[in-house]
């Protein structure tokens, strides 16, 4: 099966769910990308995905553009701005799905208070797909 999940920079959400899907079924094929792709994975998503055992420090944010002609079984959004802003794919994706999580590099404050944000959103992200994994893709 093949997925591809979606969110606006493709810095934090997406790669946390990512790897997450990665982990829960290694015959899954999981890509990311985002609508409006930056330059690197922000450094706290690599900090709290490497508590959980995940090392994303090599990981690059890719442009939806790369993935547009290609064929998905799943495209899933994660952020509102990547649903509203997502283009049309032109290979075929035979189901979409949405689930908004808030974005963790909107939050400001301490470090801990960042981090505290970023754990959360890790831990709503690791609920959610798990989820959309038990109804959705473990066929």
């Amino acid at each position: 099966m093949k997925i591809i999940i979606i969110c606006t920079g493709n810095t934090c959400r997406s790669q946390m769910a990512e790897a997450f899907l990665k982990s829960f079924d290694k015959n899954l094929e999981v890509y990311s990308a985002g609508t409006n792709a930056q330059s690197k994975i922000n450094p706290y998503t690599v900090e709290v995905m490497n508590e959980e055992g995940f090392d994303l420090s090599h990981n690059q944010p890719e442009p939806i553009e790369k993935y547009l002609d290609k064929e998905f079984d799943y495209a899933i959004t994660v952020c509102d701005g990547a649903k509203e802003k997502c283009p049309v794919f032109t290979g075929q994706v035979k189901s979409r799905l949405h689930i908004n999580f808030e974005d963790p590099a909107e939050v400001r404050g301490s470090r801990d208070c960042v981090l505290s944000e970023y754990r959360r959103i890790r831990d709503e992200i690791k609920t959610e797909f798990r989820k959309i994994y038990n109804e959705h893709l473990n066929e």
